[in-house]
């Protein structure tokens, strides 16, 4: 009997030992990672101030040549620095005040060395040149890089997505979310056929003598990598004014002939959108720049400025109505959701695509604040949780730092329903609409980290919001509210929670009756209920119930 008791230990044990091996080979990183998702030294002492990016595009052999003139502002007197570009992309080379430099390949990043002594203080650039077959998008946007395309006439129909890949699969950047530049150039040259739309304002085309156009962008704000594309067909255009919060904003819309009546029409959602999200957010981030809306051979994506939409010129997502309760029908999510990240992704950019939440959640949020604008709380409320049947738990929403690694899915669903029960804390519409406005002012064209959005909304709340952030970010639980019913009291307990977590909630006694305000915490409570079996709790709280026995 005892020598089965240790061989069962000894098995016992031996699972105990596999099982973290196991778990640390699937969440294994490699030096590519560290090198594209940290901030290397080579990257830590120059702060990028300017890009002017100039591309050439050829449709028949689907090449891109160009280069990437950086200016950048020297934080330390280092003199290597890093660039990055993704195979099958190659630099040619790199000049420094016409001198051509030393450059070392590691992988997609390039490390080049300086010959000039870099001075703190003082505004250099070097320019990078480039060219080769970029990256095919096999299934954009989620997994990106060019899309080569045609429309029904058999004109080419070309477009760039790029998020979580990086921008370095079709342009030599600083492919870190870190550190933007404070405003940039974008030129590009296509067939004179052909028009391009990047970002920012048009300032002039030009038509060259090789039967090609050079369209110049220029964007006034700062912005994202990622946040920068390409996106060229034959697009007929049109455009109106939009009068908002810092005055008159110019719309622009760019579509394939084919589609222009249907295009008119879908594309009245984009006045009513920004009305909404004004009234919510605070201004549109980027009046200087202006809004464009962009038809795209992909769903569509949140490019600054830029936004690009493939999603049929139908309501819903595709058709669909992610909510399940009938609201996602009324109105266009590619408009609506790739709108918000004007917002939250574009105003506001995460630091480390581990915190992808922050872009993410709120901008699915949006969706119900959208909702209710137009169509009451009830309707919102009804909506985001009907997304609730989204939610996966399958891991932490907030990825692991400095590896470019993003977390879970659930950052869309799970973390707008996050962000709903924190409004239910609050518990004052007014104050809540003043923290999402507030959000804003105060990261307003800033990269930000977790720990910021935390505190500003734990301050600003006057509520401790940390146990709150820690279940629903940083755990796959989701909180259980446990309660029984003993003689005449009714006590109830959280379970399956982080350390720490006592967040209030509302319930009824009973199936139904007035909800009232209960705080819970990990040992067990109790109130006076004579009589009372089950209790109700507040569906707008995202949390579970269950009854256990005495």
């Amino acid at each position: 009997m005892r020598s089965k008791n240790r061989l069962a230990l000894l098995q016992l044990l031996t699972l105990l030992l596999v099982i973290p091996a196991f778990a640390q080979q699937r969440t294994r990183f490699t030096h590519a990672d560290t090198l594209r998702g940290s901030i290397t030294p080579e990257r830590a002492w120059w702060d990028l101030a300017f890009y002017h990016l100039r591309v050439r595009v050829q449709p028949t052999d689907s090449t891109l040549t160009g280069s990437t003139l950086i200016r950048y502002r020297v934080l330390k007197p280092e003199q290597v620095m890093q660039v990055d570009l993704q195979k099958p992309l190659r630099v040619l080379r790199v000049e420094q005040d016409g001198k051509q430099l030393a450059v070392r390949q590691d992988g997609n990043a390039y490390f080049v060395t300086l010959a000039k002594a870099q001075k703190v203080g003082q505004t250099e650039a070097i320019t990078v040149f480039y060219g080769g077959k970029p990256r095919v998008a096999k299934r954009p946007p989620w997994d990106g890089g060019l899309v080569w395309s045609h429309d029904k006439a058999g004109n080419w129909f070309i477009a760039t997505a790029c998020q979580g890949l990086g921008a370095s699969a079709w342009w030599p950047c600083k492919d870190h979310m870190y550190d933007e530049p404070d405003s940039m150039a974008i030129s590009v040259t296509v067939p004179e056929d052909l028009m391009d739309v990047s970002n920012g304002q048009l300032r002039q085309v030009t038509t060259n003598a090789d039967h090609t156009r050079t369209f110049d962008w220029y964007v006034q704000n700062p912005i994202n990598n990622y946040g920068v594309n390409l996106n060229i067909a034959r697009y007929e255009h049109w455009s109106e004014e939009y009068t908002g919060e810092k005055g008159k904003l110019p719309l622009n819309y760019y579509v394939l002939p084919e589609h222009l009546d249907s295009a008119k029409a879908q594309f009245n959602e984009v006045p009513r959108m920004l009305k909404a999200f004004e009234h919510w957010f605070g201004p549109y981030p980027f009046y200087e720049d202006g809004y464009k809306l962009v038809e795209t051979p992909y769903l569509g994506m949140e490019h600054q400025s830029s936004v690009t939409y493939g999603n049929h010129f139908r309501n819903g997502y595709l058709g669909r109505d992610l909510s399940r309760t009938g609201w996602g029908l009324l109105w266009d999510f590619i408009i609506v959701h790739e709108s918000g990240h004007e917002w939250f992704a574009n105003n506001i950019t995460y630091r480390d695509v581990a915190d992808m939440w922050i872009h993410e959640s709120f901008t699915n949020y949006s969706e119900c604040l959208f909702t209710e604008y137009y169509w009451g709380k009830a309707a919102g409320a009804q909506y985001v949780i009907g997304c609730r049947a989204n939610i996966r738990n399958d891991k932490p929403i907030i990825g692991t730092y400095n590896v470019n690694n993003e977390g879970s899915g659930d950052m869309y669903y799970k973390g707008g329903n996050m962000l709903h029960t924190i409004r239910q804390l609050v518990g004052n519409d007014t104050t809540w609409r003043q923290m999402l406005r507030g959000l804003n002012k105060t990261f307003y064209h800033q990269t930000v980290t977790t720990n910021q959005i935390e505190h500003y909304m734990s301050q600003q709340s006057g509520l401790n919001l940390k146990p709150v952030f820690d279940q629903y970010l940083r755990d796959t639980r989701i909180p259980v509210l446990e309660y029984r019913p003993v003689a005449d009291d009714f006590q109830y307990r959280w379970a399956n929670t982080v350390p720490g977590f006592a967040m209030p909630v509302r319930v009824c006694l009973g199936e139904s009756g007035p909800y009232q305000a209960i705080q819970p915490t990990a040992q067990w409570k109790k109130l006076s209920a004579r009589g009372v079996k089950t209790l109700t709790i507040d569906a707008n709280y995202y949390v579970l119930s269950k009854q256990v026995a005495e």
